[in-house]
Order: C-alpha cells, then structure tokens, then sequence
C-alpha cells in the first residue's frame, strides 16, 4: 500500500509510462537524449503541476484558519522555547517562498513578538513546509522527508533561539519596531468562503511559480539526460568533501521555491550526486536566495542580516554533511 501510495500516487510512475507510450506512438524514440529530454520534461511539468494545485489547495485551507491577527495571538501565548517551536510549525502552513514570508516576519515583529520567535518563522516557513514534505516524499521517499523536515524545523527552532539570545532587537528598522499592529476584527470564514479562498490561492501561486517550474524542469532535464553523470558524481559526489559547500554557494543566487528546485534535485541524484549535497542546494536556494536577502534587508540592518545568513548556512552545511552520511541507510 505505502509502495503504490509514493509510486504511483505520488511519484506518478504510470504517468511517466502513459507519456512513454504517446511519445512511442508519435515516432519518438525515449531512449536517445531528445526524446529523454521531452520526456522528462513533459512528465515532471505534468507531475509538479497537479501535486502543486492540489498541495495549495490544502495548505490554503488550513491557512485559512491562522490569518496573520490570528497567528499573532497564538504565538503571544507562548514564551520561551516553547514560542520557537510553535512559530517553527506555524511557519509550515504558510507561504512556500522567503520573499513571500518576509512581509509576515515583519507584521510579527512591528506586533512586539520576540524577535528570536520571528525569525524561527522566518526560517521554517520557506524551507519546511507541508508542500517539501509530499514532494520529497514522491521523489526521494518518506524516511529522507521525515529526516528533511525534522531538521528544518531544527534549524528554525535553534536559529530563532540563538538570535533571541544575542538580544538583536536594535538591529530591526526603527519602522518597523515603532509601528503598532492594528487590531482588525477577524471574520469567521465559512466553509464555501475557504474553498473560495484556497481556489484562488491556488490560481495566484500557480500563475506566479509556474516559470520556474519550467525552468526548474528544463534544467533538470539537461542534467539528466545530456551531463555525464562522471562529471556531476565528480564534483557532487561523496568523494568531493566540499560538495555540501559548493551547492549551497550555488544555490544562493538562484530564486526559486521548492516547486523549481526538485526536478534539478531529481535529475543531479540520478547522476550521481550525493544526497546531502542536493538537499542542502534546495535548501539554500528556497531560504537564501539573494532576492529574499535584499528584501530581508529592508526589515533589519546588515548586522543581523549576516547573522541570519550565517546560522541559515551553517545549518544547511551540517544538514548536508549529516545526510551524505547517512544516505546508505534511507535510500
């Protein structure tokens, strides 16, 4: 049950099979890099896409139980590491890239929350989220998403903790710690308003994230079928020690959600590519892209800017490390 569930319900292995067959049909041959190419391509835009409208659905819904008034008064209720943990979890129900979760961090801190609970939002919620969970789950398994998950959400809580102890609050934009939140009514939403709601969620985030899907699997596609897998396993592999490093450089520049990221996750894994170095390159493109970087630095000044760089580098590096050593055991 759980094999068919990640194959084909997930992983949609009889998809690829259909569009095996379809191609066949129309006289191309699979097995050469053009067809592979158009294969890959056409399966994994098709796959991403139902599993990103059906995730955002979901997530839009159970989103709609915790708009931002209300997430506030949750975590107000919390203090200490106990505050860190629930704003790390929170953050997986929320927006699936950093620059989307940026303007949240901000309306948490100008509400007077710990700044140390805020970044651990800020931390978890581009990098963990319940979309990274199905996804990995459909690609890599449900040990290596589990594992994934957990330490995110590791990375968020003692993140957010290690900020609050430095006591960064002078760091924060004089705007931003001098405004007052707005206590605004919250309407209870019915049944018919969330369904109404999460539709148009998924029809906004699709029409936003949808060039990098295809940019993502266009990539991924080139990786898989025209790079030798001696080259990628040569620079990526386990025998390179700085490949944790190196992808989480590479992955700093780059701009893109989790939606882009796995089909170049997928195809550098087939290749030869070390765990540990692929997951650390997706987290690194998801949580510090450089757009999300200059957007942060509108909210905090350079100092602590560097210092939410620096914990967020560090933990992804020791993610990667931490899974290239262990990767006989979940895959």
């Amino acid at each position: 049950m759980w094999s068919f569930l990640q194959e084909q319900i997930l992983g949609m292995k009889w998809l690829a099979g259909l569009i095996e067959k379809l191609l066949t049909a129309a006289g191309m041959d699979i097995s050469v890099k053009t067809g592979g190419v158009l294969h890959f391509f056409i399966y994994d835009v098709i796959k991403i896409t139902i599993l990103l409208c059906v995730l955002i659905f979901i997530i839009s819904y159970i989103q709609s139980y915790f708009p931002p008034e209300r997430a506030r008064r949750i975590l107000g209720r919390f203090h200490g590491l106990g505050a860190n943990m629930c704003a790390a979890l929170l953050g997986t129900v929320t927006p699936f890239c950093s620059c989307s979760s940026i303007p949240l961090f901000m309306g948490f801190t100008s509400a007077g929350l710990p700044l140390g609970v805020t970044f651990s939002f800020l931390i978890s919620s581009p990098m963990v989220d319940l979309g990274s969970l199905v996804l990995l789950t459909s690609i890599f398994g449900a040990k290596v998403a589990a594992v994934y998950v957990l330490l995110g959400l590791a990375i968020a809580v003692a993140g957010g903790t290690l900020i609050e102890k430095l006591h960064l609050e002078s760091q924060v934009q004089e705007y931003i710690r001098n405004a007052r939140p707005i206590d605004i009514p919250q309407e209870e939403l019915t049944k018919k308003d969330r369904i109404k709601y999460s539709a148009g969620q998924v029809t906004d985030t699709f029409k936003k994230v949808f060039p990098y899907i295809l940019a993502g699997v266009g990539i991924g596609a080139v990786i898989h079928n025209w790079i030798p897998g001696e080259m990628v396993s040569g620079f990526l592999g386990t025998d390179n020690p700085f490949g944790v490093i190196l992808a989480a450089i590479a992955g700093v520049p780059m701009y893109a959600d989790i939606f882009g990221c796995i089909p170049i996750a997928e195809a550098l894994l087939a290749k030869g590519a070390a765990l540990g170095v692929v997951l650390s390159f997706m987290m690194a493109v998801t949580t510090l892209s450089l757009p999300s970087m200059i957007m942060l630095k509108q909210a905090v000044k350079i100092r602590l800017l560097g210092i939410f760089a620096g914990i967020c580098t560090a933990g992804i590096i020791a993610v990667g490390y931490f899974f290239n050593a262990v990767q006989q055991f979940l895959i």
